[in-house]
């Protein structure tokens, strides 16, 4: 695989939360961000009758966000990633089958397997498109249009000590993202 590719995989690839975020906010007395924890596998090895010249991996997200008074949201999600060019890489939302229980996708679950067969290309999100600057660190500004004149921006800086992850729903042009402003993930030791 690629150098872009290799690093790519380093910073997204492992576990992460916005902890000291929370808490700065909650010391302020002002909690706007909800407590965000990802656990994020290239997966490869659950992916069954992948094409073996297929080049780019498949990545396992587990997220979980947790707003004050609120349960805990559970959102796992596939990706596949490949070089775009020399310094870019391209990642496709995948959309998770629907004989699967989400509380079973997780990357601990030795009995998960996706089928390459039943696997589809979430249309609505499209293709994000990350752009490596200085060698060091990735960047996207990714619009979706999901219908019914709601959209999704995905904007994000993604590098080896931290995560600048922005996400913001609007509904007929009105952000309805509680905050407008990045959760900062920490990568966990």
């Amino acid at each position: 695989m690629s150098k872009v590719i290799d690093l790519f995989i380093e910073i997204l690839c492992g576990d992460f939360d916005n902890q000291a975020q929370v808490e700065a906010e909650q010391k302020e007395g002002n909690q706007t961000h909800p407590y965000a924890k990802h656990i994020t596998r290239v997966c490869d090895d659950k992916i069954l009758n992948s094409p073996v010249d297929l080049e780019g991996h498949y990545i396992l997200e587990e997220s979980y966000y947790t707003y004050p008074d609120k349960e805990t949201e559970i959102k796992p999600l596939l990706f596949f990633i490949r070089n775009k060019s020399p310094n870019s890489v391209m990642l496709q939302s995948l959309i998770i089958p629907e004989r699967l229980d989400k509380a079973e996708v997780i990357n601990a679950n030795d009995n998960l397997f996706f089928d390459y067969y039943e696997l589809a290309i979430n249309q609505k999100f499209g293709t994000a498109h990350y752009v490596m600057q200085d060698n060091a660190y990735f960047t996207t500004d990714h619009l979706c249009d999901f219908g019914n004149d709601t959209s999704f921006r995905l904007i994000e800086t993604l590098a080896i000590d931290q995560l600048l992850v922005l996400e913001l729903y609007s509904v007929s042009g009105k952000i309805i993202t509680p905050y407008n402003t990045p959760i900062i993930y920490k990568k966990i030791i």
